[in-house]
């Protein structure tokens, strides 16, 4: 959770920046990111099997994707084991952001230096208490100094950023309907299984993908995406170079050229009457 705002700004000092932060005593067995033996190095789909309501995959389940399912399966445990490990980069819009177990990981992926974060997320939903915790430790010191740049803003058509998914260290990509909140994930009240008192679940799904084409495309669209909303948060003012039609096609410079002393046309004279 946010710790009290320091009264530096402008600092260019990890520490400093860590004192906007104070993470959590006590965190859950799925959570590695303090332990720097984990990573997602060797990742593999079977990894995950502990979180699904079988405790195993068919014999036929494909290596590359496996889809979860809120309700059934713990998807918050499952995204706080990815999330923990991740030591090199990640990309991420999340329309709903609203998990304070998964803003503590992203925290402390953000104010590390050796971790490259590009977090994008939807203007209409950029008002809740964790937001501000990022939008609050933005604006106070240089993220982008920690390789970590942060932007709110819309789709490329000014609709909502409706992407919720991510790419973990560009070897594992995670998408679905799972908003970032209790009753999005269905968090588990009760060790290990779905249901007990106040347990809430909405009907969503989450996928993890581990083929490496679809995790080349997926980031690079999640790139696609942080770049057209931080576009729009430019300050008023800044000028845009202005796109061309899609059927205008620019003349080259040499097509028009004005008339050389030599090119000019030269006019006979009749010849004389003998």
């Amino acid at each position: 959770m946010p710790a009290t705002k320091s009264s530096t700004t402008n600092t260019t000092s990890v520490a400093a920046v860590k004192k906007l932060y104070t993470p959590p005593k006590k965190q859950s067995p799925s959570n590695a990111i303090d332990d720097p033996t984990e990573n997602l190095q060797t990742f593999l789909l079977p990894d995950l099997v502990q979180f699904t309501f079988e405790k195993a995959f068919a014999t036929n389940a494909s290596k590359d994707v496996h889809l979860f399912y809120v309700g059934r399966d713990d998807v918050h445990d499952l995204l706080k084991y990815i999330l923990s490990r991740v030591t090199i980069s990640l990309h991420l819009n999340m329309f709903g952001f609203d998990d304070a177990e998964l803003n503590d990981i992203i925290m402390q992926l953000v104010l590390d230096p050796t971790i490259t974060v590009l977090i994008t997320l939807d203007q209409s939903q950029a008002g809740g208490v964790h937001e501000k915790a990022l939008l609050d430790a933005d604006q106070q010191h240089n993220l982008a100094a920690y390789n970590t740049h942060f932007v709110v803003g819309q789709s490329l058509t000014h609709q909502i950023s409706h992407t919720k998914g991510f790419v973990a260290d560009g070897r594992v990509a995670c998408e679905g309907s799972t908003n970032w909140s209790s009753s999005g994930e269905g968090t588990f009240v009760v060790t290990g299984q779905p249901g007990g008192t106040g347990y809430k679940a909405q009907n969503n799904t989450q996928s993890v993908i581990t083929d490496p084409d679809t995790i080349e495309r997926f980031q690079n669209e999640l790139i696609t995406e942080h770049m057209t909303a931080q576009a729009q948060a430019k300050p008023a003012g800044t000028k845009q170079q202005a796109k061309l039609p899609p059927d205008t096609v620019t003349p080259a410079k040499s097509a028009k050229k004005s008339p050389s002393k030599s090119a000019k046309k030269v006019t006979k004279k009749p010849a004389k009457k003998k």
